[in-house]
């Protein structure tokens, strides 16, 4: 004997039930079921790596103005006479000639006085501030600018490193160029920063390495 069949069933649902609580599952709305696991994770490295190679290319540099009136006056004059926009107008066939290099360790110099005067000045203070002071705001204030003084000396002392081996840099003849690439680093990032080893693009690349990929 057959069971009739009850024509108003009907057949028990496919739908995935919701989660616990009425609240649809999180995993069946971020799913694609168009999109399969594989092209998925390819379109994630494809955009990964051009965004990684869009952040590693550096912006242009920017040009530094020559004046061409003084395009000639290193000739007649010696390198502590020099002003900073005559030797950005020296023609670049003259990058780091004799006058360059004798111009740019008078500046490296004179930033090593400039540090050692800081130091001795820092080191008079100290002496002269050991009275005890009875007032405890007082005292507090004396305490925190003697903090920042020492760790503005700290970062000169550090800087004074780098002068020595700018110094030593020119006595080889190695001064100018860039530690990476080989080439010019260029007179007006030399001026604004003496001590430079890398050209402002090769620092930059690195700068932006270490954001990305930490040091």
């Amino acid at each position: 004997m057959t069971t009739p069949t009850n024509p108003t069933s009907t057949p028990p649902s496919t739908t995935a039930a919701p989660a616990r609580g009425g609240r649809v599952s999180r995993l069946s709305q971020v799913t694609v079921p168009s999109m399969p696991q594989s092209v998925a994770s390819t379109a994630a490295k494809s955009s990964f790596v051009q965004v990684a190679n869009t952040a590693l290319v550096p912006p242009p540099p920017i040009a530094v103005k020559k004046d061409p009136k003084l395009a000639n006056n290193w000739k007649t004059k010696a390198p502590e006479e020099l002003s900073d926009a005559e030797v950005i107008a020296m023609p670049d066939s003259e990058y780091m000639n004799d006058k360059q290099m004798a111009f740019f360790r008078l500046k490296l110099q004179a930033l090593k006085r400039g540090i050692l005067e800081n130091a001795g000045e820092t080191t008079e203070h100290l002496r002269e501030d050991t009275v005890v002071v009875p007032d405890p705001a007082d005292r507090a204030t004396i305490e925190e600018e003697h903090a920042l003084e020492l760790r503005t000396r700290d970062r000169e002392r550090k800087l004074l490193k780098k002068i020595e081996q700018s110094i030593q840099r020119i006595d080889a003849g190695d001064y100018g160029y860039c530690d990476e690439t080989g080439e010019p680093i260029g007179v007006g990032r030399l001026l604004a920063r003496p001590t430079a080893t890398l050209s402002l693009e090769a620092q930059q690349r690195r700068e932006l390495k270490q954001k990305m990929f930490g040091d």
